[in-house]
């Protein structure tokens, strides 16, 4: 598969497959020589005697409780035997529930992190001059500085788009110095920069992953794409204020620049030409005045100092100081340029942004408090069928991580299709029957009941670090099938047990072990989910996802295996009985 999914799901593949072959080579060679060294009879000397009574006791203690959870798995596997279409249709009904809450989860790209670090993107209107700009910048500064959880503010005056467009770096405090997350930090803050006239800013927490090469005056970006400009001039504000009255999204703002402030100069020529000024002289006088033409290098002992010419800055605020330029002439005359023309005053697009061959322009925009990114692309794909643009002339798509979004969802079922087809195929191979892979897989639906109804009941998004957990479920989960239906094909082929006999032993002898494997996999998890710091949002869908997941599977899947098992078994010898069925002779 192409785009950023693809790649991530590449290089997760990758890295599993290299983890697994090292993982094997490791068990092979260290496993045998670790036993050999370490596995030995026990010690009953009387130097050890009280050690021993120790150990002695706290494992009759711990082989106690695991009788007691083994007597009671024994009584309830029994009257799950018993009502076998009962265990069934629960099985079933986790199939049905896996597809609904897979439709329901709120689904994202990747989990919004607190890194600890804010991005604000500060616009003033278009044609505002670099030292209007300044105050500006400097109030909304120190209007941050006033926020109890900001450290400090740095600001980068001009440093996006040209004069007019300028973006701070926001530090806040500690984790421990502050109560509320960078996200509440940027809620709280959103409503006081709605009064400066002329300025606007936007902020945006800051995270390690980013998608896209683009940053926006917010998080997501809905792009406009057109071979007209006209055309894309005339729809852009329809789209953008359709997208601002949705309640799913904030801070909804375009990133067109057509009003840039032109003054054009027009030039009587005939007056020009009774006057002695041509058009080169002309030129050359405005280019002097206020371009900051570099006529000379002053060659010093240590440094060059360039001479730049200009007017005085205060002659170069507005259009009125053309009125004041004089022009010499080669005869040694000032001529007044207001003498031979005048100047009008209009608008310009400061640039015309392209991607490919169209040319393009975006609605940046971020998610109200509450809201997925998944569902927020639902909403703007419907406001903007409702606005009627003409698709045919003009291409909206989503940019960054709202794309690349839409991307992973599109391959998500057909990724988890591959993994259990892949997996079918494996288990087939290892079990020489079409048969037994599905006992095996038939554990997989409480697995994905688990990740999901944790990941909701947490409020945490179906993200793709969501998706690369339930990946890992997977191979973690059907370890309890494979330990069963292992021990009870051995059973039925080496010691002629029935597959009732079989499944049931099957059951009760590997009840510790894989207890014992899904409680280390628990464990092993539960640091993903309560880990604290920075940008631990990322990793905690990871550890949710199978916490979740392995204790809903614990619970159904000692149950559901052997009922699947011995459905499956009948199912098997059903198909073989038809095919020993002999073919009737045809009448003569």
């Amino acid at each position: 598969s192409g785009g950023i999914p693809g790649r991530l799901f590449r290089e997760f593949a990758l890295t599993l497959s290299a983890a697994i072959l090292v993982s094997l080579v490791l068990s092979l060679i260290l496993t045998p020589m670790m036993c050999a060294r370490w596995l030995r009879l026990p010690d009953h000397s009387s130097a050890r005697g009280k050690t021993k009574r120790r150990e002695t006791w706290i494992e009759r203690g711990l082989l106690g409780f695991g009788r007691i959870c083994l007597r009671g798995y024994q009584r309830s596997l029994d009257w799950a035997l018993a009502h076998s279409r009962i265990t069934l249709l629960i099985l079933l009904g986790t199939i049905g529930l896996n597809v609904y809450l897979y439709s329901v989860v709120p689904k994202g790209f990747f989990p919004q992190q607190d890194t600890g670090q804010l991005l604000g993107f500060f616009r003033v209107d278009q044609g505002t001059s670099f030292q209007a700009m300044l105050p500006k910048l400097e109030r909304f500064r120190n209007e941050l500085l006033k926020d109890p959880a900001v450290d400090t503010v740095t600001g980068f005056a001009g440093g996006r788009g040209g004069s007019h467009s300028s973006f701070l770096l926001i530090q806040l405090k500690p984790f421990e110095a502050r109560d509320v997350s960078a996200t509440d930090v940027v809620n709280r803050l959103r409503g006081r920069f709605n009064n400066e006239p002329g300025a606007r800013l936007f902020l945006v927490p800051m995270q390690d992953v980013r998608v896209g090469g683009r940053q926006g005056l917010a998080s997501y970006e809905y792009s406009l794409l057109a071979s007209d400009l006209d055309l894309l001039k005339t729809w852009l504000p329809r789209v953008q204020q359709a997208l601002a009255g949705l309640p799913e999204l904030v801070d909804v703002e375009s990133d067109i620049e057509d009003k840039g402030r032109r003054v054009e100069l027009v030039i009587d020529r005939e007056v020009a030409t009774r006057l002695g000024v041509d058009m080169a002289l002309v030129a050359s006088t405005l280019n002097n005045s206020f371009s900051q033409r570099q006529v000379s290098v002053i060659y010093g002992p240590l440094n060059q100092y360039r001479v730049v010419m200009s007017v005085l800055p205060e002659y170069a605020q507005d259009a009125e100081s053309l009125k004041l330029v004089q022009v010499v002439t080669q005869d040694g005359n000032r001529v007044p340029l207001a003498s031979f023309t005048r100047f009008e005053v209009g608008t310009a697009p400061l640039r015309v942004r392209h991607q490919g061959l169209l040319a393009e322009e975006s609605v940046s925009f971020s998610l109200a408090p509450g809201v997925s990114l998944g569902e927020a692309t639902q909403a703007i794909e419907a406001a903007v069928a409702r606005t009627g643009l003409p698709t045919n002339q003009l291409q909206g798509v989503f940019q960054g991580s709202a794309q690349a979004l839409q991307e992973s969802l599109d391959q998500q079922p057909w990724l988890i299709l591959a993994a259990l087809l892949t997996m079918y195929i494996v288990l087939g191979m290892l079990y020489e029957s079409y048969i037994h892979p599905l006992t095996i897989l038939s554990t997989l639906p409480s697995a994905g009941i688990g990740a999901l109804l944790a990941l909701m009941l947490l409020k945490y998004e179906f993200s793709l670090i969501a998706l690369i957990g339930v990946f890992l479920l997977i191979g973690i989960v059907k370890k309890n099938a494979i330990m069963m239906v292992d021990f009870a094909l051995h059973a039925e082929r080496q010691r002629g047990l029935t597959p009732r006999q079989a499944i049931y032993e099957a059951c009760l002898i590997r009840f510790r072990p894989i207890m014992m494997t899904t409680l280390s996999a628990i464990f092993g998890a539960l640091p993903l989910v309560l880990a604290t710091g920075a940008g631990v949002e990322l990793r905690q869908p990871l550890g949710i996802t199978i916490v979740g997941g392995l204790i809903v599977s614990q619970v159904l899947t000692l149950y559901t295996t052997p009922v699947v098992y011995l459905y499956l078994d009948r199912l098997r010898l059903w198909f073989r009985a038809r095919r020993a069925r002999p073919v009737p002779a045809a009448q003569e």
